[in-house]
């Protein structure tokens, strides 16, 4: 039906461009000259950070432009509408939008703060990991704060030192970590070893949700290489259009779910929530019922699956699917199961319908019935993230 005044949208995967000051307002002195900074370059704005120069993606920051001026190469902050760096702007786009609520990713350290997993210097990238989470609970959810929905990185390298900042930032208000949703491809442990454990704990403790957004392990999925194509040394670039990536996407949360849900964490910990960010819900009824026919066949001489646990059942306690425009997912909504749907928004990325997000939301949710567009649009999300209406 259509979206009526009563449907307040709570976005679950939104995104924001961290401001020039981020880091060297936050920084002991002795520091920001290898911290993130802002420096102009070939007429372009891009990060430094430890001696590497990381450029701000011009597809990262598209809204507001139409889809023949978007591109991949860097921009400027002038070529960007305010609402991408600053919380005050957003909330007016969010107005324009029909947007009430949001949980923003980062940018600059990647969705899941891969840039300082990377890193050299771990004690570096430690204390930017702390002032990035302190910039956007203190400084971007403070503007607004029954608007934006408190998020955290966590120093991945480390989970004992991770499991402290869930404690340390969870007290500050956070309800979800962004995590990364392929650590192998981070040259981390799997999550069938024991290696997350405090991770897990952490969570467990404070109720933090794990929200897995695609790509925040640094995985890609579509490119074709031809490697004949390269010199020794050369760095080999895909042959496929960045289109093949982009359309498969969702293929990162598919690996992900079926991992977890074979991994063993969920029975040892019955309490963690994963939330499937910008993965879409269409595929969701398909991989489960092959899972569950793996399980039936399988199980038997595989010492590690669990004979008990159907993955399908363990699907519907402790995860969450999200999209942003997903006609055949919704169709299927039951199969999937409508008390586990989150809409997303994806400010200001190109896969948002901004700023005719709630025009878009109601096209789509065109033939559900009232009390499960309430679900989809705010209270799923609310109950995720325990983020309760504001007054």
């Amino acid at each position: 039906m259509p979206l009526q005044d009563h449907h307040q949208i709570v976005s679950v995967d939104d995104h924001l461009i961290e401001h020039p000051q981020v880091w060297q307002s936050r920084l002991p002195e002795r520091l920001k000259a290898r911290g993130p900074r802002i420096e102009e370059q070939n007429g372009k704005h891009v990060w430094h950070y430890d001696g590497t120069i990381f450029p701000t993606v011009g597809l990262n920051a598209v809204a507001g432009k139409p889809a023949e001026q978007w591109g991949m190469d860097p921009v400027r902050y002038e070529d960007m509408i305010p609402g991408c760096y600053d919380p005050a702007a957003r909330v007016k786009d969010m107005d324009l939008d029909g947007v009430q609520a949001a949980l923003c990713f980062p940018s600059f350290p990647g969705f899941g703060g891969g840039v300082f997993q990377r890193a050299a210097d771990k004690d570096l990238a430690l204390i930017c990991a702390q002032a990035w989470n302190d910039f956007y609970i203190d400084e971007w959810c403070a503007t607004a704060p029954d608007r934006f929905v408190p998020l955290s990185i966590v120093p991945t390298w480390d989970p004992e030192l991770a499991a402290k900042e869930i404690l340390r930032t969870a007290a500050k208000g956070s309800r979800t970590i962004s995590f990364p949703d392929a650590p192998v491809a981070l040259d981390l442990p799997s999550f069938h070893s024991d290696h997350w454990e405090p991770v897990w704990n952490a969570c467990e403790e404070t109720g933090t949700v794990l929200s897995l957004h695609f790509g925040s392990g640094s995985f890609v999925p579509g490119f074709s290489f031809a490697k004949s194509k390269a010199m020794p040394g050369e760095m080999v670039m895909p042959d496929a259009p960045f289109a093949v990536a982009i359309t498969l996407f969702s293929t990162n949360l598919m690996w992900t779910l079926t991992d977890l849900l074979f991994s063993g964490v969920l029975q040892r910990h019955p309490k963690l929530q994963f939330s499937l960010a910008e993965g879409g819900i269409g595929w969701i009824p398909y991989i489960l019922e092959r899972a569950d026919f793996v399980w039936e066949r399988h199980r038997h001489y595989q010492h590690d699956i669990d004979f008990h646990s159907r993955p399908s059942d363990l699907y519907r306690e402790h995860f969450w699917g999200c999209f942003i425009d997903d006609e055949f997912g919704v169709k299927n909504r039951y199969d999937v199961g409508v008390d586990r749907i989150m809409l997303e928004i994806d400010f200001p990325h190109s896969d948002s319908n901004w700023p005719n997000s709630r025009k878009r939301a109601t096209e789509v949710l065109a033939d559900v019935p009232d009390d499960e567009v309430v679900k989809i649009t705010e209270t799923n999300a609310r109950t995720m993230l325990r983020f309760p209406r504001s007054s």
